[in-house]
């Protein structure tokens, strides 16, 4: 039987790093969200940053985007929702179809499994590196 997990609350760090990531489109990754908000909270640690932005993880409140590089980017729109990565400048965008639902059922039937979510990445060169 499993433990249920420990009720998180909603801490003023992480409501300034929700708030940035909220702010932003642009996928960032954790040591540009720590320079932002360092700016309201000068004395918080980058530590504290990737511990929060963890908590915020397990909450739902936010995606990370890893793609097996050296650092993670975070998305603070936690629907679940596709992205196209530019392989000349490594910008993120988010592409606006819809998830396929569908998807997820088609293979929990082949299978004979449950499928908690799925992810579909797109790669290539953005509109102003092509």
């Amino acid at each position: 039987m499993s433990e249920a997990k420990p009720k998180r609350r909603m801490t003023r760090q992480r409501k300034k790093i929700l708030e940035v990531l909220k702010s932003t489109t642009c996928h960032p990754t954790a040591d540009w969200i720590y320079e932002q908000v360092k700016k309201e909270i000068p004395n918080i640690s980058l530590g504290t940053i990737y511990r929060n932005l963890n908590v915020l993880k397990e909450m739902g409140k936010i995606m990370e985007l890893n793609y097996g590089s050296s650092h993670s980017r975070f998305d603070g729109n936690p629907v679940q929702h596709y992205h196209f990565t530019c392989t000349e400048c490594d910008n993120v965008l988010d592409i606006e179809e819809s998830v396929h639902k569908d998807m997820d059922q088609r293979i929990e039937e082949e299978l004979d499994c449950e499928v908690d979510y799925h992810r579909l990445e797109f790669f290539g060169r953005c509109q102003d590196c092509k």
